[in-house]
């Protein structure tokens, strides 16, 4: 069997919206989905307090109710989808990272349900995002317009194989057009002792970003001559060209190391456009 697309769920509408997009990509992926519903632990035992009970005959239904709505969610349009859920103890987002070891993709949405929880899910897939072992796909509000076009942030740099392997697979899957967006503001620096010219030419350098662009992507032309391929260059901050063409695009692609704890831990172009996309974003770790 197939690894599968790990989908987590917290009864937000957004959640099945992830849901729903899990199912169309183990459709095109072949995969089963496994959706996982996470029960928060109370951090700290206070003994003059009552705990909650949080396994009411009215909890277990609501939540054996909240699968359910999940699953069908993921079969909508692809009833051969294999389906299995689970219910899980412990903090979501350490929770949802330990359980998608060995998974092709882990789907979370944006935000979670209103208020103080809306803000602590928001957290969960910042965290999912810079530690999974996998692709993370976060999902937004409804995004339905199928334009058939994918878009890729590229840097240029060494490290994006892995942002181009996931970019060149999706394409594949999809019979989409992918586009590889390559956005510069100034010259940067290529090593220790390299001078940044205090006036430099904008469309000498503008070729140069275009070369390097190119340099990247030739292997994965070459190796994947049936995707549709576009490269685009810009000189606009990275962040913004990418959060700009997510509105165009049916899902946008960005690399980041994370691993950081801090609220930037993804690095500042995937944390921005994570949060401010106006569609599906996969973050791919380098």
């Amino acid at each position: 069997m197939r690894d599968p697309i790990v989908v987590g769920v917290d009864g937000s509408q957004v959640s099945l919206e992830a849901a729903e997009w899990a199912g169309r990509e183990a459709a095109l992926r072949g995969a089963p989905v496994r959706i996982v519903h996470v029960t928060p632990q109370w951090a700290y035992h206070v003994p003059l307090a009552p705990q909650p009970s949080r396994w009411s005959p009215e909890r277990a239904e609501a939540v054996e109710e909240l699968l359910q709505r999940a699953a069908n969610q993921v079969r909508a349009g692809h009833p051969d989808v294999r389906v299995t859920t689970e219910i899980l103890d412990g903090g979501a987002g350490e929770t949802l990272v330990a359980n998608a070891e060995g998974a092709q993709l882990l789907v979370v949405g944006n935000r979670g349900r209103g208020g103080f929880a809306e803000l602590l899910l928001g957290s969960v897939s910042r965290y999912v995002a810079s530690r999974a072992p996998c692709p993370v796909v976060i999902v937004r509000e409804p995004h339905e317009q199928r334009r058939g076009e994918i878009v890729a942030g590229i840097t240029g740099l060494a490290d994006q194989d892995a942002v181009l392997e996931f970019a060149f697979r999706e394409a594949e899957l999809r019979g989409a057009v992918l586009r590889v967006l390559h956005a510069w503001t100034h010259p940067t620096s290529t090593g220790p002792g390299d001078m940044l010219p205090i006036v430099y030419d904008v469309e000498a350098v503008g070729q140069e970003e275009e070369t390097l662009l190119a340099e990247a992507v030739a292997g994965w032309r070459e190796s994947r001559p049936d995707v549709r391929l576009v490269q685009q260059v810009v000189r606009e901050h990275p962040a913004k060209a990418l959060i700009e063409a997510s509105a165009k695009h049916d899902l946008t692609i960005v690399g980041a190391h994370g691993g950081g704890r801090s609220l930037l831990g993804l690095g500042f172009v995937a944390h921005a456009v994570v949060h401010h996309a106006r569609g599906p974003v996969a973050v791919v770790r380098l």
